[in-house]
């Protein structure tokens, strides 16, 4: 029910008084529909502001991905303008092209001279400058009949037949088997792709189906990996931790990330929950950066909260019509991004009281607003503790962006394959992210590492997993 407004009379009561009783009726009646339609309208208002929000929401001013973005709304950054041009500036150290060992070297030797005689002092000719020039040989590729035979033995009568070696059994040797793993799961590439790669590059066809078994392999050998960078991951003290929706066959699962400055441990599971978040992080107990979902608010040690989600609601508020919330996000936004600036430049003493008292009043001034800017300022009252752990702890990141950048390909594959088939496909999807992010942080290549796993595993070895530590 919509509440009936205090009638406002310009006449007084003793007109009201003579008013013959049909029209005063009716003059109540009118009281009560304008107060209505008045509560009304400011329902929708409301609603119509809630809804312009809503479609507003972008990567830059809430939690949604930038592949959200339409493609008429991007915002055009606004740049100051600079006299310097864009490039490398004077005195900067330039990078040339890194100067490979020469498979064959020529010698080009001066001819004519400017002045256009041939005649050259053979004593100061000498060698004054190294062009490179890189190209791609043929690829040939290495094809090994085994031919078995068989024979009858002299003693019982029974026919003998040979069989081929454990480690050439699969067709397919390691770096062959590696090179499509790369391009399989380090590349995201299709099956298709990768088939038409093999005939078009390297000459020799391959079914999908093949590839798939090739894949299985490669996700049975890279196993003893994962583990290693499991373990290692659970022994980090600081670790992000971040959780994407994932595919498999149509129905929701979850594909969550615990990552390091060390390794990046990956793993599918079925709930979005805490069941599915100590799976993740099993016995660890180091300090834990993420976002404000209720489920990392609850971690019993040291967190960081990301810094970045908070900035991003402050801009929203900034673009709102209501003066009273553009004022607290424009407010709010200033001191949060001061105080993720002190990551790079810690505050004296004196900064840090200043910017404390001015959050603190700030927030308790909205703390009991029925509004956004309510909402938010009570988010960061209860997250006090975890706003600035980065100021105190070394090793400790302001943003959860490391755990948002390793999600980021595992979003470009669920879009673009949706997702796996099966546990199997699960299985290998968290294997190969594993491997290549940690390979990524540790500026490592990833096919040569690819490539040992495989030929251990066929020869029945362990690998070597010093790399990871």
């Amino acid at each position: 029910m919509h509440s009936v407004m205090e009638p406002k009379r310009t006449f007084s009561n003793l007109d009201w008084a003579a008013t013959p009783e049909p029209v005063k009726q009716y003059i109540i009646h009118l009281e009560q529909t304008i107060a209505t339609l008045v509560s009304s309208v400011h329902q929708l208002e409301k609603r119509i502001e809630q809804l312009e929000v809503r479609a507003n929401k972008n990567s830059q001013n809430s939690g949604k991905p930038p592949s959200s973005d339409g493609p008429f709304k991007k915002q055009v950054k606004k740049t100051k303008k600079r006299k310097r041009k864009k490039g490398g500036q004077k005195g900067h150290k330039g990078h040339r092209q890194q100067m490979l060992d020469p498979t064959d070297t020529k010698m080009i030797l001066p001819t004519i001279c400017a002045c256009g005689q041939y005649d050259l002092d053979i004593g100061t000719i000498e060698p004054f400058y190294k062009h490179q020039h890189i190209e791609l040989p043929k690829i040939p590729m290495n094809v090994t009949h085994f031919i078995l035979h068989k024979g009858k033995c002299n003693c019982c009568g029974k026919t003998v037949r040979a069989t081929v070696p454990n480690e050439y059994r699969s067709g397919y040797g390691p770096r062959l088997s590696a090179l499509i793993a790369e391009l399989s799961g380090i590349e995201g590439s299709s099956r298709q792709t990768v088939q038409g790669f093999c005939q078009s590059v390297l000459g020799f066809p391959i079914s999908t189906g093949t590839i798939q078994n090739v894949i299985d392999r490669t996700s049975e050998a890279v196993k003893p990996a994962y583990d290693r960078i499991g373990q290692m991951a659970r022994i980090q003290p600081v670790n992000h931790v971040d959780e994407t929706s994932w595919r498999q066959n149509g129905k929701l699962k979850w594909l969550w990330a615990m990552v390091s400055d060390k390794v990046s441990f990956y793993l599918i599971h079925n709930h979005r929950n805490k069941q599915a978040f100590l799976e993740l992080v099993d016995d660890w107990n180091g300090i834990l950066v993420s976002d404000n979902y209720g489920l990392y608010t609850n971690w019993v040690n040291l967190r960081q909260s990301c810094l970045a989600h908070y900035i991003r609601q402050a801009k929203g508020l900034c673009e709102r019509n209501d003066d009273s919330i553009q004022r607290f996000g424009n407010a709010i936004l200033k001191e949060l991004r001061l105080l993720c600036h002190w990551a790079k430049a810690p505050p004296s003493e004196k900064q840090w009281t200043g910017f404390y008292s001015r959050l603190i009043c700030l927030l308790f001034l909205y703390e009991g607003a029925d509004d956004d800017a309510g909402r938010l300022a009570r988010l960061l009252l209860r997250e006090m503790d975890s706003l600035w752990t980065f100021l105190e702890e070394d090793g400790v990141e302001p943003t959860n962006n490391r755990a948002e950048r390793a999600l980021r390909f595992g979003v470009i594959w669920r879009k673009r394959s949706y997702g796996t088939q099966s546990d199997k496909g699960n299985r290998w999807v968290e294997r190969i992210l594993s491997l290549k992010e940690t390979c990524r942080i540790r500026s490592q290549s990833s096919f040569p590492i690819l490539t040992n796993l495989i030929e251990c595993y066929f020869k029945e070895q362990k690998p070597d997993l010093a790399w990871i530590g």
